[in-house]
């Protein structure tokens, strides 16, 4: 078996990454328990916590694009902050409405944030640790498609929302753990 050195741009994008994937998880898992606490209505702490969430991917992406720049082209990480700062401002205009109107906002990015995501993990493929980014992707489309429909249910609720940054969280922390090997530059 031989093993093939990653380049250092490869070595330095991986390293970078990893420490996001690491904030990212336990962003996702911090948010989470506190949504659930207050998944059932729309109060100020439910409203600043969904705003919060697009916001925070805003930087993550940000962060992501300045890493990633000597191994590939940022393009889709720009699609994303440009779709998750769009998406912070439909969400807080959406609470007014209530609960469908905030599932069908969340919905419709879970899509296009799962799109760019599972694209984005293809591109990256030769770095390694990118499978779970692409399968968290293909998720991620699934579930916004469900949170699309779950706005038509009678009594909607934002657990399903809550629900969502879990395993989003845990994908990122087993990508973490993937990208060791590049890191490391092995």
């Amino acid at each position: 078996m031989s093993t093939i050195a990653a380049s250092p741009g490869i070595s330095r994008t991986a390293s970078a990454l990893r420490r996001l994937y690491f904030v990212r998880f336990a962003f996702a898992i911090v948010w989470a328990l506190v949504m659930f606490t207050t998944a059932s209505k729309l109060g100020p702490v439910a409203v600043t916590l969904l705003v919060l969430y697009p916001l925070f991917d805003v930087a993550a992406a940000i962060v992501d694009a300045r890493a990633s720049r000597t191994t590939g082209s940022p393009a889709l990480l720009y699609v994303n902050i440009a779709v998750s700062l769009i998406t912070a401002i439909g969400v807080a205009i959406a609470c007014a409405s209530g609960i469908p109107a905030v599932l069908r906002v969340w919905g419709v990015w879970a899509v296009v944030a799962g799109l760019v995501q599972l694209i984005v993990g293809v591109t990256r493929r030769k770095m390694g640790g990118q499978w779970p980014m692409i399968i968290s992707g293909g998720i991620s489309v699934l579930a916004g498609a469900s949170f699309i429909v779950g706005a038509t249910a009678d009594n909607p609720t934002l657990t399903n929302a809550a629900g969502y940054a879990i395993p989003g969280g845990i994908f990122f922390l087993i990508s973490a753990f993937r990208l060791g090997r590049a890191a490391k530059g092995n």
